[in-house]
Formats: structure tokens, C-alpha cells, sequence
């Protein structure tokens, strides 16, 4: 097992909630789509979202490299979305990511995006192995694990939710 399982499935489990969550509530995705002008059809949202936790599920389940290959590209693609948005100073409020948590276009999203993709990257290269065999070899039936992975997703969740805000009031403007 690769010491990046980890960093692999806490990315994993983040992009399987947010395409859920973008699945349920598109709006956010569609106001953002929309002020960069890309279709945003509802619909089409929706669809994207089950696919990306779709691919979410299968990469965990069965640890395929060529599925967080898939994974990595989601996130270098969700980094040039957010680089666009602000470098084209749209007004976003929040650029859909996690459906209706706002998550402000900012460096600290596009940080978090990429060190997800690395991650995927060397997960694939150095021998993917799924959730279930992580789990079957981690101590506490996995316990542990899955405590450490769901703190990390909290933790990636208010990075790219508040910091943006608490960055941008403390320097005395609003996100």
C-alpha cells in the first residue's frame, strides 16, 4: 500500500460529496457557470454531478489507477475553473463546488485542487489498492481510518468554504 492512500481517499470521499451535493442542489453550479458563460443547464449539472460521484464510488471500491487518473484530471479541471473565475473577476459568490456551502473562488481552492491531483497521480503510479483493502489492514477494523478521513474532509470543506471569508476579512474586504 502507498503511503497516498490516504491523502487519495480523503479526495476521493471530497469529490464524491460534492458531485452529490452539485447533483441535488445545482443551483450554485449554474449561477457560476452562468457569470463565466458556459451552459449551465440544470440538467446537465445534475448529470455531471451523479458522474463525479459515480467515478468517485468506483475509485474508491476498487482502487483502479486508471480511475484516479480520472480523479486527478477532475480536480486539475476544477483548478482551471476556479484560475478563470479569477482571473475573470466574475462575481461569484461561490463557484458550486459543494453545492449550497458557498465556496468563494479563491488560491486556496486552487491549491487544494491540485494537491488533490497530485495525490491521484502517485496513487495510481505507485500501486492503487481500494478502500476495502485499506481498511482490511488498518487496526480497529478501520476505525481510525475512517475518523482521520472524515476530519480531513471537514477540514478540506472549511478551507474552501470559510477561509476564503476569514482571508478576506481580515485583511478588511468581504469575499
Amino acid at each position: 500500500m502507498t503511503v497516498f492512500a490516504g491523502p487519495f481517499f480523503l479526495a476521493t470521499c471530497l469529490l464524491g460529496i460534492a458531485g452529490f451535493a452539485k447533483a441535488l442542489q445545482p443551483t450554485s453550479t449554474a449561477g457560476a457557470l452562468a457569470a463565466m458563460r458556459v451552459p449551465h443547464r440544470r440538467w446537465m449539472i445534475r448529470m455531471g454531478g451523479f458522474a463525479e460521484a459515480l467515478l468517485a464510488c468506483a475509485a474508491l471500491a476498487t482502487g483502479d489507477p486508471m480511475l484516479a487518473i480520472f480523479v486527478a484530471l477532475s480536480y486539475v479541471a476544477f483548478a482551471v475553473f476556479v484560475i478563470l473565475a479569477l482571473r475573470a473577476g466574475a462575481p461569484l459568490s461561490s463557484c458550486g463546488c459543494l453545492g449550497r456551502i458557498d465556496t468563494p473562488p479563491h488560491l486556496v481552492h486552487v491549491v487544494l485542487d491540485l494537491l488533490a491531483a497530485s495525490a491521484a497521480v502517485v496513487f495510481a503510479v505507485q500501486g492503487a489498492v481500494s478502500i476495502f483493502d485499506v481498511f482490511a489492514d488498518q487496526p480497529g477494523s478501520g476505525v481510525p481510518f475512517a475518523a482521520i478521513l472524515v476530519v480531513g474532509v471537514a477540514a478540506a470543506v472549511l478551507a474552501m468554504s470559510a477561509l476564503p471569508r476569514t482571508l478576506a476579512a481580515a485583511r478588511g474586504r468581504s469575499a
